[in-house]
């Protein structure tokens, strides 16, 4: 029969003493650090988040994780800028129809050849007696045959220059002129280099403000290219518009007269000429001429008269 092993005092004593002299276990040093580095549950941590196993959350937004807001739309166009912007659309369109119109204005009027002064002292035929008898007393009448004489001034009818299609959209060749208007073109004697003009016309009686007395913005007109047309010689590029044209009327002008423009050049500074002037009446049998209007203007070259030399020559010389 087996009997259970049995156990010596020697052993049971070796045994304690191996149970009690058994080293206690001690954690090491890493594990120490990490334990003090751990915060307390009633102490702030000021360690590394490295170390913490810890979050700390705030109710505040995080710009990083949560969009920004849009900003605000911007407020709406005030009326003035709206305005603004529609009248600046509207020149440039009008702007753009302008400049296409003119284009073709110009290149009808440089494809048709235009005559010489010398051409235009014949190229007029009086539509009835009553245009013949004008034509024939402005032609030889003595101031005309003084001018004419004069080898200082150069003869011609300007109004002839143009040709019919583009003559009947000017004013004062086109819409100004015939009968009862100014019933037959002008002569006219420019004096070389600008310096003076002399225009001698009859003015009807459909060309007037009051009855029987001729509008004042006719004899404006008539003012207006009169001056330009004896300044025009005068400048670089013989093309020039008018800057400023101050008008003194000083008698009545009656209907049913022949009147005389006369222009002086008085001073030129580069692209700017300044001329002075008078219509008067033009009187027979040696009598005073009576001054109906007196101005003064002045007219100022574009910059870009240069390019439109080819276009006016011919109109202006």
């Amino acid at each position: 029969m087996l009997r259970p092993p049995s156990f010596a005092p020697s052993s049971f004593f070796s045994l304690s003493s191996a149970f009690t002299s058994t080293p206690r276990l001690t954690p090491s040093p890493s594990r120490l650090l990490q334990r003090r580095a751990s915060p307390s549950p009633h102490q702030p941590s000021f360690a590394s988040p490295r170390y913490s196993r810890r979050r700390l959350y705030s109710t505040e937004a995080n710009p990083s994780v949560h969009p920004q807001t849009p900003p605000p739309p911007p407020p709406p166009r005030s009326r003035l800028r709206r305005f603004v912007g529609f009248t600046s659309i509207a020149v440039l369109a009008f702007s753009a129809g302008l400049l296409y119109q003119t284009q073709r204005t110009v290149s009808r009027l440089m494809a048709t050849p235009l005559i010489s002064d010398a051409e235009t002292l014949t190229a007029f035929t009086p539509e009835d007696a009553r245009a013949a008898e004008v034509n024939e007393h402005l032609r030889t009448h003595p101031e005309a045959n003084r001018l004419r004489a004069d080898p200082d001034f150069e003869e011609s009818r300007p109004h002839l220059r143009f040709p019919e299609a583009i003559r009947a959209r000017s004013l004062t060749a086109g819409a100004l002129s015939g009968p009862n208007k100014i019933v037959v073109p002008p002569f006219v004697f420019c004096e070389k280099e600008g310096k003076s003009m002399v225009s001698l016309m009859f003015l009807g009686s459909d060309i007037c403000g009051h009855p029987g007395i001729i509008h004042g913005g006719m004899l404006a007109t008539l003012l207006d290219e009169g001056f330009a047309r004896c300044c025009f010689a005068a400048l670089p590029n013989k093309v020039g518009v008018t800057a400023n044209l101050n008008i003194d009327y000083r008698a009545p002008a009656m209907a049913n007269s022949y009147v005389a423009l006369r222009a002086k050049t008085v001073k030129v500074e580069g692209r700017k000429a300044w001329v002075e002037g008078r219509i008067e009446t033009l009187p027979d049998d040696g009598k005073e001429p009576v001054v109906l209007v007196e101005a003064k203007a002045l007219f100022i070259e574009p910059k870009q008269a240069a390019a439109l030399t080819s276009l006016y020559r011919g109109v202006t010389e």
